[in-house]
């Protein structure tokens, strides 16, 4: 199986290829600077890096990046400064996962591609008409005008569950929702639910990262859970 990763380079993408690699996957990484990956990786055999800037590849570039994966994966996020959450590409990871999707279409494809889409417990599902109490739909609104990368990851969800919707011929996909992000060494037992058992602004779990690249993996190469979660929105937490 191969997989592409965009935004392989960030804290949680980089954990994500590792874990694909553990399980022998050929996996293609996208991203800028190739020396943000570990040395550990980057000579791995089933390794191909390639260096470029998913915001400013080409159509073309994008049928390459696509062609002959069984898998995508987005781990895109805005960098935590002023330029990554205020500037330009504002619609980054909405664009993005666009764009691969029309690659994908456009590809000779023997059975449907999987796109996995890291996503954040913040943004409901709107497909289950998920309860949300008037304080926190307060907030959210709120940041949908002051941060536009939460505007950004809302739109991601809704091209995949909205324009690729449940019964595409060439993907199939899952928006995965951690909710508060840690940093852990390793996997630890995790939960995961079709949506949110707490209030993401009021009450919100953890999230250690490597448990969500974990999932992601899980999504990506084992077919009882990818029929458990495709054209869902799971929330995962770290376990008790």
């Amino acid at each position: 199986m191969t997989s592409l990763i965009v935004g392989a380079s960030g804290a949680t993408g980089r954990l994500l290829v590792e874990q694909l690699l553990n399980r022998e996957h050929h996996v293609k990484a996208v991203l800028r600077s190739p020396d943000k990956l570990p040395k550990s990786l980057l000579g791995h055999r089933y390794l191909t890096v390639i260096q470029a800037s998913i915001a400013d590849a080409s159509d073309a570039d994008m049928a390459d990046f696509v062609d002959g994966c069984d898998a995508v994966a987005s781990c895109l996020g805005h960098n935590l400064t002023f330029k990554g959450i205020f500037g330009h590409p504002r619609k980054l990871v909405t664009d993005a996962t666009r764009r691969l999707c029309d690659a994908v279409r456009a590809g000779r494809l023997e059975r449907p591609t999987k796109f996995v889409l890291m996503n954040t417990a913040g943004n409901s599902n709107r497909d289950l008409a998920e309860p949300i109490s008037f304080a926190q739909k307060c907030v959210i609104g709120m940041l949908r005008v002051a941060l536009p990368p939460h505007v950004d990851n809302e739109a991601a969800a809704d091209y995949l569950r909205s324009v690729i919707g449940q019964n595409d011929k060439a993907i199939e996909w899952t928006a995965v929702r951690p909710d508060n992000l840690t940093d852990e060494s390793s996997v630890s037992e995790y939960n995961v639910f079709p949506s949110p058992t707490r209030s993401a602004i009021f009450n919100a779990g953890k999230t250690s990262r490597i448990n969500v690249a974990h999932f992601m993996a899980e999504l990506i190469s084992d077919e009882d859970c990818w029929t458990r979660w495709k054209g869902q929105m799971p929330v995962i937490y770290n376990g008790a």
